[in-house]
Order: structure tokens, then sequence, then C-alpha cells
């Protein structure tokens, strides 16, 4: 089989990028605060960009004869990424260094999978996992 650490980490990432989009969207529905006005659009580019991301990370699985996660079930088993409970008891701050913590997991996710697609010599997935990691690197500064 060809590219099979790829495909893991490519699939890694559909289930890590499922939950950061919900992680986003929790951040943006118990969004409170002086900063609302400003912060709040702001989590719609933010959720337009990981689902971008997670589209292109499915379709290039797709095309290597891999299998994304496509359920609820499968994304919450494999993710690596902690979710909240949808409660008031945590303020916008905390909200966004969660949301923080989770883009630096996904740059290091993203780094590991340039390393492992060199070593299977896969450059094409290795170009889209370092455009993604640049994207990534952005929002987690």
């Amino acid at each position: 089989m060809k590219y099979t650490k790829t495909k893991a980490v490519l699939n890694q990432l559909v289930a890590d990028l499922s939950q950061m989009s919900m992680i986003i969207h929790q951040t943006h529905w118990y969004m409170r605060g002086p900063n609302f006005l400003k912060l709040h659009p702001l989590m719609d580019e933010f959720m337009e960009e990981i689902d971008s991301q997670l589209d292109v990370i499915s379709e290039r699985l797709i095309a290597l004869d891999g299998s994304p996660y496509s359920t609820l079930k499968e994304m919450a088993e494999n993710t690596k990424i902690q979710d909240w409970p949808g409660e008031w008891d945590k303020t916008t701050p905390e909200r966004l260094a969660h949301l923080v913590d989770g883009y630096r997991y996904l740059e290091d996710l993203y780094q590991h999978g340039i390393e492992v697609s060199d070593v299977e010599k896969d450059f094409s997935t290795q170009d889209i996992f370092i455009a993604q990691k640049v994207s990534i690197l952005i929002r987690s500064e």
C-alpha cells in the first residue's frame, strides 16, 4: 500500500480539523464581552479557513485511495483536540486560548505530515501540508 503513513496523517487531520471547526463554532456561539463586535465576525473567517482545509485534506486522502472519517462518531473517537461542554463557565479569553492551543497542535501535526510525506516521497501531499501549515502559523501567533 502506497503512502500509508501520509494517509494516516491526512485522516488524523480530518478528525482534528472537524473538531477544530466545532471548537471555533462553540467560541463563536458562546462569545461575550467588550470585544464581541470585533471577535465574533473573526470566528466566521476562522471557520471558513478550517473548513476549507478540511475539504482539501479530505480530497487529497481520497485521491490517494484513502477513506476519510465521515461520521461524528469517527471524528470524536479519533481527534486529539480536547473539547469542552457548551456552557457559559468559560470566559472569551479562555476560549481564545483554547483555540490557540488547537492551532498549535495542528501546526505540529502539519509538520509531522511534512516529515512523513518526505520519507514516503509524496511531494504533492507535502506541498499541501506546507501550505496549510503556513496558514495555521498565522492563527497560532
